[in-house]
């Protein structure tokens, strides 16, 4: 059994540690208090991952070192940098293919599909610091000191964690008013958080994958609204009610609230189409995304 060490124990680092241990791994997941989930073969460690000698104390043997944190929003200029500095050490001295979950900031506003090889425009703060650590990550690939590749997805869907769909559904299928800075007709493409392990997990293991980021498989795009009314039909609520919150509210809200601040600087995302195409890893990495109609079905029970 070859043993995989995934940092973070949100709900991606769960979904890879849950496939890796079931699929007959040793998983080690390291974060802060020891959590993670409870499984035979998941082994869970309490440790600073942003230290560098802990991290390759707790990687030593591995395969793969994922990973799969995730600061607080507000917190990733301070608190990234050094964690993505451990993660590179550690990978770089160890040998374990350095596989990190990214996402669609780097790229900044875009007027058509995302592509893995759309260039990193953004000058967004947040974008900023993702678009750092993947040079970082691929410059040390290139010099030959690490194995590196990265996964990047649109808006999670999925219980768990802060995306869209999980400020939306839980209200939609109690039957309240949703108001969010959302154009609600907007085509947006979802990405499924078991379609993220699994490509992290194939991107890990393949050399082909290596040196480069890849976009997550993901279902055809959908409108936040449809989303809204296709949840609600399944879980027998009534016709969801959702009301654009205008922009200048966002940004007043943000005067008080730090997570509401940072949400001035991705609120392009949902103003106008978002979508991302996932034709490369499909074709590369043999993983077809997971049908909306099921992502969906699947979200909405755990929920419930």
């Amino acid at each position: 059994m070859s043993l995989h060490v995934i940092v973070g124990a949100g709900p991606v680092g769960t979904a890879t540690a849950r496939l890796l241990a079931e699929r007959g791994d040793r998983v080690r997941v390291v974060t802060r208090r020891g959590t993670g989930p409870d499984h035979p073969a998941v082994e869970r460690v309490a440790a600073d991952a942003a230290d560098p000698e802990r991290l390759t104390a707790a990687t030593e043997g591995a395969v793969a070192l994922y990973n799969c944190a995730n600061p607080a929003y507000h917190r990733w200029p301070t608190d990234w940098p050094p964690l993505a500095g451990a993660l590179l050490t550690a990978a770089e001295r160890t040998g374990a293919v350095l596989a990190t979950v990214g996402n669609l900031y780097g790229y900044g506003p875009v007027h058509a599909p995302m592509t893995e090889q759309t260039p990193p425009a953004s000058t967004g703060t947040k974008a900023l610091v993702r678009n750092r650590m993947w040079a970082d990550a691929l410059a040390a690939h290139r010099a030959g000191r690490v194995r590196a590749t990265e996964v990047r997805g649109s808006d999670y869907l999925g219980a768990g964690g802060l995306s869209l769909p999980m400020l939306m559904l839980p209200r939609v299928l109690a039957g309240q008013r949703v108001v969010l800075p959302v154009d609600w007709d907007a085509p947006h493409t979802w990405t499924y958080i078991p379609d993220v392990a699994r490509t992290l997990v194939a991107a890990a293991a393949d050399e082909r994958a290596w040196g480069q980021p890849w976009h997550v498989p993901s279902d055809a795009a959908v409108s936040a609204r449809e989303l809204a009314v296709r949840a609600a039909a399944l879980a027998g609520a009534p016709a969801p009610k959702l009301t654009r919150l205008p922009y200048p509210a966002l940004w007043l809200g943000g005067l008080v609230n730090p997570f509401v601040r940072e949400l001035r600087e991705t609120a392009y995302q949902f103003a106008r189409p978002y979508l991302m195409d996932s034709a490369a890893a499909q074709r590369t990495l043999g993983i077809a995304p997971t049908p909306l109609a099921d992502a969906l079905a699947a979200t909405v029970a755990a929920l419930r």
